[in-house]
């Protein structure tokens, strides 16, 4: 049985991935400069999640309004540790931060947030695990977009065979067409923070 909360995601040695979802006008500037760049804006959190079925959920596969193109951001690994240490819990818990008032003051100036959902099924399920997004604020944005990005790939076409197969019956090859996510390996310095 898997614990409750872990992080799974693709990852090797050196990087992780995780996936966003944007309108064409942000993806293509993405996809051309493998940075992001206006009309992304660096003046609001954007929120990233190493869950790739997560994120179909969240987008409706890319059938959102303003999500219709799915990104896989390949991160630097000290990048995304980086970014967990910087994180407060968008809820208070006790093994975590101690008083609800403790709580309160770091999550105010924190400039990461991290939430848990329920991990999602191939069909959008609730999982009894949960999966990570992370929040990334105004102050760590341009560290996000200037030092962390190692590449941007397009998986909107690959998001649609994948919703086609699963419309037409065929999950298991479906499943076949996921990318591949194992638990990654979060330093024990982090795990009580980020609610692990």
């Amino acid at each position: 049985m898997s614990p409750r909360r872990e992080i799974r995601a693709d990852h090797d040695r050196t990087s992780i991935v995780v996936y966003q979802a944007y309108p064409d006008a942000i993806a293509d500037v993405a996809l051309e400069r493998q940075r992001f760049g206006p009309p992304f804006s660096l003046n609001r959190m954007t929120w990233i999640k190493p869950s790739f079925l997560w994120l179909m959920e969240r987008s409706n596969w890319g059938l959102k309004s303003g999500q219709e193109r799915i990104l896989a951001v390949r991160l630097r690994r000290e990048g995304w540790e980086a970014a967990l240490e910087l994180g407060v819990l968008t809820g208070f818990e006790p093994g975590a931060h101690g008083t609800p008032q403790q709580w309160d003051r770091d999550f105010q100036r924190a400039p990461v947030h991290i939430q848990w959902d329920p991990e999602r099924s191939l069909r959008g399920q609730s999982l009894p695990h949960d999966s990570i997004q992370v929040g990334i604020g105004r102050t760590v944005i341009g560290r996000y977009v200037e030092e962390w990005i190692l590449s941007i790939e397009d998986l909107t076409e690959r998001v649609r065979k994948i919703r086609k197969l699963l419309d037409a019956g065929r999950a298991e090859q479906a499943t076949r067409q996921l990318p591949r996510e194992s638990v990654y390996p979060v330093p024990a310095r982090l795990t009580r923070q980020i609610g692990m």
